[in-house]
């Protein structure tokens, strides 16, 4: 076994094979909807002034029980606010209050407890400041039944808590005001709608390219098989050059070292850490985007990319690659340099997908059976990781990486991501390489196939592979939508989709076994026909 090729193609599928994930936390199954409890899940601007002047605008997360929020900021009231006296507001407020909305701690008694001595204290809503960074859904108790809380109930994450509560103290003499409200969401996000058409797109140009290479190797093997000397055919490698295939053993292994990677990830996150994650994500964005350049021009430069010259250490360096190359280092260069700017996405996308395309060309499934154990063991890894991970580790930690927690940036940039359009939140919708990656190795051999066999496309598996990917990614986008900020493995959907429709196409049309074992048609061979009728005479 070539340990060298295995070893690099579990290295591509591992490092870029991570999802997205949300920001609230706390799963609230024991505590369902119920009469005084039944408020949705929204997110609420909080919006300071100190004084006169306008100061910082913070995020909240509203509670099951209580008023509901205003949605539009024009309607929303400027408040006073104050603190809770005791900060924990668990028993009846020494102080009362006039309007203003109160600023409390959690702990000390339940949040509707809190409520209850806010409410009756006179305060028009309570913010509960969490002791930790993270939002957390506020619920009733199972057995409560005195749920007569009228007024809005919110909690903000720590570093918001300790800004108000700061300003306050330092600012009694002129004021803090706040402004609640809770803008909704477009039903339809316009970014996920670009978002699934470009991961749509790079599986498609991808594919065909891949089926295109293979089609060529094809014909020229038929060309070498008819023309060829004995000596000849015995010498020469007829394998596709550069092209690795994957084995069952590096489909398993995948899992093994994919998991090692997310973790050591987790453990290591920090700045410096992710700082690292940049310097590999532009080499290979790098070699990826001058990979699709050199494949592109040279069919316009043709002798620029036919002629060779030797260079230490890489050997030999067409011409076509060596005008490129300054291009695509300096892209990647003033991509990390200017990463953290508003249009900074679309270089982050123009180098992800170059990459994801290069990977789609060189790397290959050979036949079904390794597509089956790559993408069960994607399947699996991804459920584990997503869900099952937080009884380990109280917390997921694929979404922890993917969000880049302990790393003071804006998430990893193993991700393709459009900013929300006509959304009042703001944000990213994303996804992540290895959901576009590992189905398209599966749909990239389907079109292969399709064109070696000479099957037409609704003959063949491509189309309905293809859509069955775009049908599992569009179910994700509603799963994420419809669990209240989530993360969703979006594997745990494409994944019965795209190989339970090869599988079935397969043996309702009974070339399973040709897919399962070959990957590819019967090829006659003459030449090889012609070594044995001589043999026999």
């Amino acid at each position: 076994m070539d340990w060298e090729r295995v070893f690099r193609v579990v290295l591509f599928l591992s490092v870029f094979s991570l999802v997205l994930g949300g920001d609230i936390v706390h799963h609230d199954d024991r505590a369902p909807k119920r009469p005084g409890c039944e408020n949705n899940f929204v997110l609420v601007k909080i919006q300071s002034w100190i004084g006169p002047e306008e100061g910082e605008e913070f995020v909240g997360v509203g509670a099951r029980f209580g008023a509901t929020m205003e949605a539009k900021e024009k309607h929303a009231n400027h408040t006073a606010l104050v603190l809770a006296d005791p900060p924990h507001s668990c028993v009846p407020s020494k102080t009362k209050v006039h309007g203003e909305v109160m600023l409390a701690h959690r702990g000390g008694c339940t949040f509707t407890a809190k409520a209850k001595n806010a409410q009756a204290a006179g305060a028009t809503a309570l913010l509960i400041v969490n002791y930790h960074k993270e939002l957390y859904k506020m619920v009733c108790e199972e057995n409560e039944t005195d749920l007569h809380i009228h007024i809005p109930v919110v909690m903000v994450p720590q570093n918001a808590g300790s800004i108000l509560e700061k300003n306050l103290i330092v600012n009694s003499s002129v004021g803090v005001h706040v402004q609640l409200y809770s803008p909704r969401r477009p039903l339809i996000d316009v970014a996920e709608v670009f978002l699934w058409i470009m991961a749509v797109g790079t599986i498609l140009g991808a594919s065909y390219w891949s089926a295109w290479s293979a089609r060529e190797a094809s014909i020229e093997l038929d060309q070498l098989l008819k023309d060829a000397s004995d000596d000849y055919l015995n010498t020469e490698d007829t394998g596709a050059s550069g092209v690795v295939d994957i084995n069952p053993t590096s489909a398993v292994l995948f899992a093994l070292i994919a998991s090692g990677f997310l973790l050591l990830l987790y453990k290591l996150m920090s700045y410096w850490f992710v700082e690292l994650l940049v310097v590999l994500f532009c080499i290979g964005g790098v070699e990826g985007l001058q990979t699709c350049l050199v494949a592109l021009l040279s069919r316009w430069f043709k002798r620029a990319g036919e002629s060779f010259f030797t260079v230490p250490f890489f050997g030999p360096v067409s011409y076509l690659t060596l005008a490129v190359s300054p291009f695509c280092i300096a892209f990647a260069v003033v991509w990390a340099i200017k990463r953290r700017i508003a249009v900074a996405w679309i270089g982050q996308d123009i180098l992800g997908i170059a990459l994801i395309i290069t990977v789609l060309q060189i790397v290959r499934v050979p036949n079904l059976k390794v597509g089956t154990v790559l993408l069960s063991c994607a399947f699996l890894y991804d459920i584990f990781w997503v869900f099952i991970s937080t009884k380990l580790f109280h917390e997921s930690v694929m979404v922890v990486v993917a969000r880049g927690d302990k790393s003071g940036e804006d998430g990893i940039p193993m991700l393709l991501k459009i900013p929300r359009m006509f959304d009042p939140w703001g944000g990213y919708s994303i996804i992540g390489f290895g959901d576009i990656l590992l189905p398209g190795l599966l749909i990239a051999f389907s079109l292969r196939y399709d064109w070696l066999s000479k099957k037409s496309l609704r003959a063949g598996y491509f189309l309905w592979a293809m859509t069955a990917y775009g049908l599992g990614l569009l179910i994700t986008y509603v799963a994420l939508n419809l669990m209240d900020g989530h993360g969703q493995p979006a594997l745990l959907y494409i994944v019965p989709f795209t190989l339970g429709t090869l599988l079935t196409l397969g043996k309702q049309r009974g070339d399973l076994d040709i897919l399962w074992t070959r990957g590819e048609p019967e090829r006659s061979c003459p030449h090889i026909h012609l070594q044995h009728t001589e043999q026999e005479s």
